[in-house]
This record gives structure tokens, sequence and C-alpha cells, in this order.
């Protein structure tokens, strides 16, 4: 049972990056979107995810999968 109240209760930021996509999860606000950046901010603060053909293909409540040509991810206080 402590298992399913710590998996609905689950508001720790993570980033899962496979090839060409990165899942984030528990993520706070979504401030822009191109075919070549996406910004947001987390706990741990801005999130820069810069690459090529970038498109979001889930946009949920705190969770965001981005799949494309992903050069870099910058996570941080970086201006947005």
């Amino acid at each position: 049972m402590r298992g399913i109240v710590n998996y609905i209760k689950d508001d720790e930021f993570r980033i899962n990056i496979t090839k060409n996509k990165a899942n984030i999860v528990n993520y706070i606000e979504l401030f822009s979107m191109s075919e070549n950046r996406i910004s947001l901010s987390s706990s741990l603060g801005r999130i820069i995810i810069k690459g090529n053909s970038l498109t979001v293909k889930k946009l949920l409540n705190k969770e965001i999968l981005i799949e494309g040509d992903i050069l870099n991810i910058e996570i941080g206080d970086k201006d947005v």
C-alpha cells in the first residue's frame, strides 16, 4: 500500500533521456517552445532543451515528452 501512495504523491523532478526523446516529469511551468528550443522551469531551475525538429509528443499536467534531434540540455538558472 505504501508503494501505491508514494507513486500517487510522487513530486520528484526527473528527466529520462533515450535516443531522440526526453521525458520530463514534475516540471513547474512551460515557458516557450520552438523547433530548436524548449524552455521550462523545475525545482532545479530553468531547463533548456536545444536541438533540431523538436516536437512535443505528450503534454500532461507536470509531464512532457519531447522528441527530435536533442543536442543539449541545460539545467540550472539560465535566462529563458
